[in-house]
């Protein structure tokens, strides 16, 4: 097939203000980013209460966000080279993000707990793929000196976009049994409403003013894609393996990602496991979203400055020292919300940084297949650091080695990163 491009739109300079079109895609960050934070904080505890009282949520929550990473692994390389072709991204991208809102929506229902499961599998498989495609819109919103930028004014912006649903939720389970005689079953299932409504709300921008600049042209856009997906896969991995910088990048970035995603998903229960009262630790849940708004966009000022991977290696580098602090020094509540601040100082800006410096060495008319791959890195690491510190805690009986088990994947992507070339300095 042969690739066809029209003009990106005339941007500021790399420190200039953000254009109308930027911050449009900016703002789906904002509404997404409420689900997610509710599937942390809230999703679980109301999932548990629907379980019989022998039930454990540890492991059926576990198998509910493996089943959706692997069904999103295993799609997104395919359905992202259909959606390389003219037109093809923004059909597959509102095909999750209403499948995401429906399914939130559904969870509502008085359902029993498996099929309560079932259907948050679904909301996050939407959720997820629309992802995939909305970090591909990044090429076609703005140029690559600007992407460092707009990508961490997104996870920022959608850090503390995303307290404002939260917050309101909270106060409805907490505080509407009183005052509107709503049970706390009956506010939990509201505040699922409420979120979706949140995400439709800031999607509306996005979906409105979205054009596909980059794209792979075919005189018949489906039948043809869909007949070379798996020839045009084939030759993507392929392209993979023979581009030295960027495998070795994907390589790096599969296994700091997961340690990222580790940490963020076990602070919570090792907090727990020490002893921390829950009410302080979804106050420090809150205070890791503040702190990484503005941490988020600073971090793409600084990759301006000091260059994007530059800035990713020193993210990593904290992340060690998070994980030794975690190890070694993690006691009280006081420590958690140390730990809290400085996993909110480095979270967004290595999120971000990632999403953007991936887009500047790729291919941009085959963004979509490109993110595909860089999908399966992201959503399959979200399993290894999770196994390596259930199996270390379990073998050694300790909690704290198991947390400090963690440095070992930042240490393999450090070794990358050091070894990778960068192609954006050539």
């Amino acid at each position: 097939m042969s690739a066809a491009s029209i003009a990106t739109p005339p941007q500021n300079g790399a420190n200039g203000k953000l254009s109308a079109h930027e911050k449009k895609w900016i703002v789906y960050d904002v509404g997404n980013s409420a689900f997610v934070l509710l599937s942390t904080a809230v999703i679980p505890i109301y999932a548990k209460s629907l379980m019989p009282a022998d039930g454990n949520i540890v492991s059926a929550w576990g198998y509910a966000q493996t089943i959706a990473s692997l069904v999103i692994a295993l799609l997104m390389p395919v359905l992202g080279s259909i959606a390389d072709v003219q037109g093809m991204k923004i059909k597959f991208f509102l095909g999750f993000f209403g499948t995401g809102v429906v399914m939130c929506c559904a969870m509502a229902l008085p359902l029993t707990w498996l099929p309560f499961l079932i259907v948050y599998v679904l909301a996050t498989i939407g959720l997820n793929g629309s992802l995939t495609f909305y970090d591909s819109m990044l090429i076609d919103t703005t140029t690559n000196e600007r992407m460092d930028k707009v990508s961490s004014h997104g996870y920022g912006w959608g850090y503390v976009g995303s307290t404002v649903p939260f917050i309101v939720c909270i106060a409805l389970i907490f505080g509407g049994p009183a005052l509107f005689g709503w049970s706390t079953v009956a506010c939990t299932r509201a505040s699922f409403v409420i979120t979706a409504v949140w995400w439709v709300a800031f999607t509306i921008p996005l979906i409105t003013s979205y054009r596909q600049v980059h794209y792979r042209a075919t005189r018949d856009h489906a039948r043809e894609a869909i007949r070379g997906t798996f020839r045009e896969l084939g030759s993507t991995f392929g392209k993979i393996v023979k581009n030295k910088p960027l495998w070795m990048f994907m390589v790096a970035f599969f296994f700091y990602i997961d340690a990222v995603n580790t940490v963020i998903s076990m602070s919570t229960s090792y907090g727990t496991q020490l002893g921390i009262d829950s009410t302080q630790l979804v106050v420090a849940l809150l205070v890791t979203q503040f702190v990484a708004f503005p941490c988020a966009i600073l971090y793409g000022r600084l990759a301006g400055r000091f260059g994007c991977k530059p800035m990713i290696t020193v993210a990593v580098a904290a992340y060690m020292g998070i994980v030794f602090f975690a190890t070694f020094f993690l006691k009280s509540a006081l420590e958690f919300w140390i730990l809290a601040i400085l996993v909110g100082m480095f979270q967004g800006g290595i999120q971000a940084l990632s999403r953007s410096y991936y887009g500047k060495i790729i291919p941009k008319e085959h963004a979509n297949e490109y993110y595909g791959f860089y999908d399966i890195f992201g959503k399959t690491a979200s399993i290894l650091g999770t196994f390596l510190v259930a199996t270390t805690t379990s073998l050694t009986g300790n909690a704290s080695l198991g947390v400090l088990s963690i440095a070992i994947l930042l240490v393999v992507a450090l070794v990358f990163l050091f070894l990778q070339k960068d192609p954006t300095k050539a």
